[in-house]
């Protein structure tokens, strides 16, 4: 294994009593910690909020005397002491699942992925995908499992969204300060930048690789922007999933090629190879030209190698898959059949797919036929799956077209509010996180009292509520923010008003505008006088989607509308800061995708987590989630034609909210003002969807249906 020559920049002047801190700092570990996190924020919370909850920045810039403080405080050294008691039997405990349920399995996993969402101090993400892949890394450290994550590591980040008075997106780019973020250059002995090198036309690339820890888990992020390269190939990490295809392919050669380069170079030898997405399906290329450089044929590689890949398709539409022109293989794979022993046309065939506008090259058709593991993200995925990938395997019925499922899950103590937990502490006792997936655990719901439960979840309103008002007043504070913007964003919010949720990435198929359509018809909804009700939407499209940013722009102009009071609010820049305060604080989460479309989707699951009832179409999760009594399904289980599905979904998701969900929320309250049919739902929620739609469960299907037949 390489040498660090330093594990972590010593720049932090901190009492040796506390100097612990720093270590903290860069193990995300922290991040689903809450107690951890006032290690920080009680010292200086206004700092803490200040640096958006960046544990290295607030170092930087929190004052001596303040720490000095602290580190004399015997209630703060007590909270000192106890967080890392926990650290460190974290990372040295052995009775893990992984450890305890397989304790004589060799070997370890590999995991690629485009994008990882795992903080918002961290932007190289851009939406779920990403977030699925932080969270499926957090949870392979709680569970024990031998995982290394890969992935580039994009100097500008994702971007910053801002909605212009008439509501068009406009996209900021933030160069990212690497000195501020939980990251470590990978060394060589000598101290040198440990490289390696991508062949492209105009010559090798060279590109770094820097270390984040997630608990027990390491995950290695590759980056171009160094001086011994050209400006042009400097670029290619500058931003995630760029619209030039030039630098599309390269990102995706530097992702799955580069990334076993890197992974051989740090001396892991995974004997599991999980493709998380498309994006990373050269790396099945680069696992056989290994081989055959070894001396055996190409055959004799791929089938080996096949053996070990795993692929998880997030995908239904053919529209949504990365698949690059012939010319363009050409130009930047020809060296590599010659590598591989085989020719031009064999190797094209590799990955061909057979389109109306001619034959492309497709990095999902690559991964499904040379990868033995394959699954969609829900069960409904899978079976669309298994209807638009049957041309690779004509001989069989659709049914049995070897692409399983596991469905999607959240990581339960990342997205939790702390009084939550803490609730949950109380009635299910200290290690109930341990038990998460404990059925018998999850019938003791019942004995949380109403008033308890509601507390709770007023408590998380509030929170919301104040964080949007201070947010605006902060934007309008800055200036270049319009009136009408100051109440679009808003500041007229009440805590105590039955609140809607929808955030999610601005894709056309989400469809925003469903709950719009008939604005007279939500205008009496929506200000019912006692009855009043409050719909915040969140979310980004991506800067080359243009009709998605027309949706926002659509969403945003009904917003703007002086009748609906302010009532209807559209938050700018959706984070993963901005998601935690959405899922905690909503009372329902509304999700319109058009069926199929919606391949799994987790917001709602964390939405659940915390007392937030579902209200969706029958798409992704949700269709296996949904049992009449745990949230609202919006329109009939079934797929027809665009124009018959949005009039029917429409009408169903109007008369659900007039005829159940507001009479549910605000009648039949008791004299403590609690209402205790809508807690009775709120509870069969959290109860059957917290165990079942988590990460826990998720990581456990993945070990014993992919990852060990790889391994084996």
């Amino acid at each position: 294994m390489t040498k660090f020559k330093s594990k972590l920049p010593n720049t932090f002047d901190l009492p040796r009593r506390i100097n612990r801190l720093r270590e903290l700092s860069y193990n995300l570990w922290w991040v689903w910690n809450p107690t951890a996190q006032r290690l920080f924020n009680r010292i200086d919370n206004n700092l803490w909020e200040t640096v958006n909850h960046n544990p290295i920045r607030w170092l930087r810039e929190v004052s001596r005397p303040t720490l000095n403080a602290a580190s004399q405080d015997p209630i703060y050294l007590e909270l000192y002491d106890r967080v890392f008691a926990e650290y460190d039997a974290y990372l040295a405990r052995k009775d893990t699942w992984y450890g305890t349920t397989h304790p004589t399995q060799q070997g370890q996993i590999a995991y690629f992925s485009m994008e990882f969402g795992l903080h918002e101090t961290l932007p190289i993400y851009s939406g779920g995908l990403g977030v699925l892949s932080g969270d499926h890394l957090k949870e392979t450290s709680d569970i024990g499992l031998p995982l290394v994550g890969i992935g580039l590591l994009y100097t500008e980040g994702y971007f910053s969204q801002r909605i212009s008075e008439d509501g068009w997106q406009e996209a900021i780019n933030n160069p990212l300060d690497f000195s501020n973020l939980p990251l470590n250059l990978v060394l060589n002995k000598d101290g040198s930048e440990l490289t390696i090198q991508v062949d492209f036309p105009d010559g090798p690339v060279n590109v770094r690789i820097w270390e984040v820890r997630i608990g027990r888990t390491p995950l290695y992020l590759m980056d171009t922007n160094m001086d011994s390269n050209n400006p042009y190939v400097r670029q290619l990490t500058t931003r995630l999933y760029w619209s030039d295809i030039n630098l599309r392919i390269m990102q995706e050669v530097i992702l799955g090629v580069g990334g076993v380069r890197a992974l051989r170079a740090l001396g892991f030898t995974p004997t599991a190879w999980h493709m998380n997405e498309g994006h990373a399906a050269f790396m099945t290329l680069e696992r056989a030209r290994e081989m055959v450089l070894a001396g055996q044929s190409f055959e004799e590689a791929l089938a080996q190698s096949k053996a070990n890949n795993v692929f998880t398709t997030h995908t239904p539409v053919p529209a949504g898959n990365d698949e690059f022109p012939l010319w363009l293989i050409d130009k930047y794979l020809a060296s590599l059949w010659p590598q591989l022993g085989i020719t031009r046309d064999d190797f094209m065939n590799l990955a061909m797919h057979h389109q109306n506008w001619g034959e492309t090259f497709s990095m999902p058709v690559l991964a499904l036929k040379y990868s033995n593991g394959r699954n969609a993200v829900s069960e409904l995925h899978g079976t669309v799956s298994r209807q638009m990938w049957n041309e690779l395997w004509p001989e069989l019925p659709v049914e049995e077209v070897p692409i399983t499922f596991v469905t999607n899950g959240v990581h339960t103590a990342t997205w939790m509010a702390r009084r939550v937990r803490v609730l949950y502490e109380k009635h299910f006792g200290h290690d109930w996180l341990e038990r998460l997936d404990d059925m018998d655990m999850w019938e003791k719901m019942e004995n949380i009292q109403d008033s308890e439960l509601w507390a709770v979840r007023n408590h998380l309103k509030r929170k919301l509520s104040f964080y949007i008002q201070e947010r605006a007043r902060q934007r309008w504070i800055n200036g270049g923010f319009h009136p009408v913007q100051v109440i679009a964003s808003g500041v007229m919010l009440d805590p105590y008003v039955l609140t809607i949720g929808f955030a999610r990435r601005f894709a056309t198929y989400k469809r925003a505008s469903l709950v719009t359509s008939e604005f007279e018809r939500l205008l009496e909804i929506i200000n019912q006088p006692n009855r009043p009700v409050q719909i915040i939407f969140a979310g980004k499209s991506h800067p080359a989607d243009e009709p998605g940013k027309m949706l926002i722009q659509e969403v945003y102009r009904a917003v703007k509308r002086a009748e609906n009071g302010g009532r209807i609010v559209f938050l700018e820049d959706y984070d993963m800061n901005l998601a935690r305060y959405l899922v905690q604080g909503v009372d329902v989460w509304m999700n319109t995708p058009r069926r199929p479309n919606e391949a799994s989707g987790t917001s709602g699951m964390k939405a659940a987590l915390n007392g937030a009832l579902n209200f969706s179409v029958l798409d992704g999760w949700w269709r296996e989630a949904y049992n009449g009594a745990n949230g609202w399904a919006i329109g009939p289980d079934a797929d027809l034609n665009e124009e018959v599905q949005d009039t029917a979904d429409a009408e169903s998701l109007y008369q659900t909210l007039e005829k159940e969900i507001i009479p549910l929320y605000y009648s039949e309250r008791d004299a403590n003002d609690i209402p205790h049919k809508w807690l009775q739902r709120v509870k069969e929620s959290m109860r059957t969807i917290t165990p079942q739609f988590s990460t826990r469960r998720m990581l456990k299907e993945y070990a014993e249906r992919l990852y060990l037949p790889a391994m084996k």
